[in-house]
């Protein structure tokens, strides 16, 4: 799969917003959404495994979460969050992939 480009719609159930920034770093890997005006200017921070589909030449990225969920996910701060494991891992456990980046660790 290819990686987002910055300015890509991220897409759920509806549109939720652009693709602010992403991480392709292995282990952990994430897509930041500005919402705009969709849930009062906020951004939020994707797990890269609620990504479903990507759409090159219409700019839209796609995510198999419901704008709900989107909406009620743990709250994000850039200069709070981004660099926080600990806030990735609540939000693995939030949107249901159990890690960060919602890629399964090793098997112990």
């Amino acid at each position: 799969m290819r990686e987002a480009a910055q300015g890509e719609q991220a897409k759920s159930d509806g549109g939720i917003g652009k693709v602010d920034k992403h991480s392709g770093e292995v282990g952990d890997a994430y897509l930041v959404v500005d919402t705009g005006v969709w849930i009062f200017g906020k951004e939020v921070l994707l797990p890269a495994s609620t990504v479903v589909g990507i759409d090159p030449e219409d700019r839209k990225v796609f995510v198999g979460r419901t704008e709900e969920q989107i909406k009620d996910a743990p709250e994000f701060h850039r200069d709070q969050h981004l660099g926080n494991a600990g806030y990735r891992e609540e939000l693995g456990t939030y949107y249901g992939t159990g890690t960060p980046s919602g890629v399964p660790g090793p098997a112990s």
